[in-house]
């Protein structure tokens, strides 16, 4: 079985990028949109490079930029600075705008899901057919009526198999996030194998990128 991907999303200085690339981390993420962990694409640009300059040729870990709702101004400006592998869209974004920017930026998709009441299979279906041929990973998350994901808490997984299935039979990886941690992490492997996780704050120590808890993090997933 594929081992399952881990990414570290919200980073925002150099020194993590240095000492994060000795854990088996495989996406990094910055974040556009705003928010506590909002970093400029110049900012960005430097941690990239810093990346691209240790990773010495290695293709990963690959770098992620999430944004809520962004204009397509928004992202050819922030690409100018920021030389990113995927575009992370959290909201609303509809599935010709994500086909826009894989067609016109060259860039992979990854679409936030946002988990929210009941679900049907026949919904989950109607709800990600048009982001068959528009996005390359799907990625489930807490609801939250402001931010619409991002939130930290967990959502019902008992909702993830009618997800699984939907992206089976499409071949589009199934990423979760939402209150994940190296307590529960592991759990959510074992029960439902996705083929990545994502996590932010429970790997943060009074709002900065705690190490010891992205290795025990990394550790559980790959263990």
């Amino acid at each position: 079985m594929t081992q399952t991907n881990v990414k570290i999303c919200g980073l925002q200085s150099v020194e993590v990028i240095k000492s994060i690339i000795n854990f088996p981390v495989d996406f990094v993420g910055f974040v556009f949109a705003k928010s506590k962990r909002q970093v400029t694409a110049q900012a960005a640009g430097d941690m990239i490079r810093e990346l691209h300059a240790i990773r010495n040729g290695a293709e990963k870990p690959y770098t992620v930029g999430v944004f809520v709702n962004p204009t397509r101004d928004d992202l050819v400006e922030t690409l100018r600075y920021a030389p990113l592998d995927y575009i992370q869209l959290h909201q609303q974004e509809t599935p010709e705008f994500c086909g826009w920017v894989k067609r016109d930026l060259s860039k992979k998709v990854i679409k936030t899901i946002s988990i929210q009441g009941e679900q049907t299979a026949q919904a989950v279906q109607e709800l990600l057919d048009p982001y068959h041929d528009n996005a390359d990973i799907l990625l489930l998350d807490t609801f939250d009526l402001v931010i619409g994901g991002g939130t930290g808490k967990t959502f019902s997984w008992e909702h993830i198999p009618l997800y699984q299935e939907w992206a089976a039979q499409a071949g589009i990886p199934l990423w979760i996030a939402g209150g994940l941690d190296a307590d529960n992490v592991g759990t959510l492997i074992a029960d439902f194998h996705p083929d990545g996780v994502d996590v932010s704050s429970s790997v943060e120590t009074d709002g900065m990128k705690d190490l010891d808890k992205i290795k025990a993090f990394v550790e559980r997933v790959k263990s």
